[in-house]
């Protein structure tokens, strides 16, 4: 890409004050040369008090901006004296994950989504947007549904981490999953875990939901199939199993 001439202005504060090297806009530059030849003709002053003050200003600003090496994204910031600095490498983790304590090494940067799928191998847990806007990962952090690709591993401490094999008891489904397989909820099953998890969250705090309550919970899972009214219907279902 061509350069378009203009120079950063953490360069232009530390060399001297000249007009070399600073484009001047050709219309101020003649308004300029008219403004200084009627102050040598004779006429008003070339420099008013308003102009001195309003150029004044502007210097001392320019001024304090240079010597404020810290301002972020200006060329020469200084890093705080002294400042602990952290990563990039990997750091140990101990992450209490359906019910078994699992100790590893994981890079700052990794999202618990990532390191159950990958270090973890509980790949039951979906990456979709990776975002947080379809809900395909959640899990459960002390018991309360999360999208676990906006969390960060490192970051999870010593919350307990449910995951959708966390759900079943031993060969035994839990009464959302096994609805949800009743109920044709499945489709795909891309989205499925995730909303799994959140309707037996749901079913969790409330034993007797309504369809409303049902639709405010799965309100930020997307599904492309378009199962919502199934995924209503095996809520609803595997509540009364469970009050039953």
């Amino acid at each position: 890409m061509a350069s378009s001439g203009l120079k950063p202005f953490a360069v232009l504060c530390a060399e001297p004050s000249s007009r070399e090297g600073i484009i001047v806009d050709p219309a101020s530059e003649e308004a300029m040369e008219r403004s200084a030849k009627h102050s040598k003709d004779g006429g008003e002053a070339g420099v008013s008090r308003r102009s001195f003050l309003g150029g004044a200003s502007a210097a001392a600003v320019g001024s304090a901006m240079c010597e404020n090496t810290s301002i972020v994204g200006y060329a020469g910031a200084a890093e705080p004296s002294g400042a602990p600095v952290i990563g990039p490498d990997a750091v140990p983790a101990t992450l209490q994950i359906n019910g078994i304590v699992r100790k590893l090494v994981v890079p700052l940067q990794m999202t618990l989504a990532e390191v159950l799928r990958g270090p973890l191998g509980l790949t039951g847990t979906k990456i979709a947007c990776n975002r947080g806007a379809c809900s395909a990962c959640t899990v459960w952090l002390d018991g309360a549904p999360v999208a676990s690709c906006m969390i960060l591993a490192v970051d999870v401490g010593d919350r307990s981490i449910t995951t959708i094999e966390g759900l079943a008891d031993g060969e035994r489904l839990h009464p959302m999953q096994a609805a949800f397989i009743e109920h044709d909820a499945m489709q795909c099953g891309f989205c499925t875990p995730g909303l799994v998890m959140s309707c037996a969250a749901l079913v969790e705090r409330n034993p007797d939901p309504s369809p409303e309550d049902v639709k405010t919970a799965i309100s930020g899972h997307l599904c492309r199939c378009g199962t919502y009214q199934n995924v209503i219907a095996a809520t609803i279902a595997a509540a009364k199993v469970r009050k039953g």
